[in-house]
């Protein structure tokens, strides 16, 4: 009998102390309801980000001398370039150059050391996309990064193109 009362006391105490862990919680959870929401929805609004932040990667086609460093600095060798030299000017010229944002890391090490400025991070991290090839971009869609290309007038879709005329055709039938 004295053994049944002591599995009662025991059984009583760890009701007790469950009870009290239990009404501690509530307690916090209480005192969580009356405050402003900490994070914010996501397509309603936006955070700003912070200064260090690396975006997408806009780049100037123009600007580039194909220096090449951008590679070299690149942890994972991303950037992809296709220069020609130009005798008559003894210059490289450069013919396309291209990300994919599926393997870069955004570390913001080609826009660190680029020479002539013609990489600089951008504050676009929507990446979402259903097909991978469209995270690969040349120069024309990192030139185009701050306006969407959907929204761009001047691309059209090629499935649209029952044929190609004949001035688009001159430059890839050489």
């Amino acid at each position: 009998m004295f053994c049944m009362v002591r599995g009662l006391q025991i059984y009583a105490k760890q009701a007790i102390q469950a009870a009290k862990y239990i009404g501690q919680s509530f307690m916090v959870t209480l005192d969580h309801m009356d405050g402003l929401p900490i994070t914010i929805q996501y397509y309603y609004g936006k955070l700003a980000s912070s200064e260090q932040f690396c975006g997408c990667i806009h780049f100037e086609f123009k600007k580039c001398m194909a220096c090449e460093v951008c590679i070299h600095v690149c942890p994972i060798t991303l950037p992809v370039f296709y220069w020609e030299f130009e005798r008559n000017i003894r210059k490289k010229q450069l013919k396309s150059y291209s990300i994919d944002f599926e393997v870069c890391i955004f570390c913001g090490k080609c826009v660190k050391y680029c020479t002539t400025n013609c990489l600089s991070t951008t504050e676009k991290y929507e990446l979402s996309t259903h097909e991978h090839n469209e995270l690969n971009h040349d120069q024309i869609g990192l030139g185009r990064f701050p306006t969407s290309l959907i929204e761009d007038s001047t691309v059209r879709a090629i499935s649209r193109l029952t044929q190609l005329p004949r001035e688009i055709l001159d430059g890839y039938l050489d």
